[in-house]
């Protein structure tokens, strides 16, 4: 028999509100998503993974339109293939220029780290400011 997640179990294993998964199947994001005899939504592992894509797909800054038309394409089947290696080839170099971005925020931050860690040591900033730019 296959396993199947209650909402609760879902939405806490994706830290997620019930109401976000809710909303998630009212866009027709989840498909094959069942109700049991009594109505209530029942997930499996397919349905998990199709969460765990979408979540990525946020994390990507992609719009629930955009992941919409992503699941349509897979629920299409192979003749969306190009489709979708375009959309995740452009992905990727969005997320690329957006870790190359963070990857300067950190090294600023990181010079911070450093700069105030000597400060603190030598009781002073009088020191580290001579020899570096605040």
């Amino acid at each position: 028999m296959t396993t199947v997640y209650s909402i609760g179990e879902v939405a806490k294993q994706f830290n997620l509100s019930i109401s976000t998964i809710r909303y998630y199947d009212k866009e027709h994001l989840i498909p094959n998503l069942q109700k049991n005899t009594a109505g209530t939504r029942v997930f499996t592992q397919e349905n998990l993974d199709t969460i765990n894509i979408i979540e990525c797909l946020k994390k990507s800054n992609m719009s629930i339109k955009d992941i919409k038309t992503f699941i349509e394409w897979c629920e299409t089947g192979d003749e969306t293939l190009q489709q979708r290696l375009n959309m995740f080839q452009q992905l990727q170099q969005s997320v690329q220029g957006q870790m190359a971005e963070l990857q300067k925020t950190l090294d600023t931050i990181n010079y911070k780290c450093h700069y105030y860690t000597q400060a603190v040591a030598d009781g002073t900033e009088e020191y580290v400011k001579a020899g570096h730019n605040v």
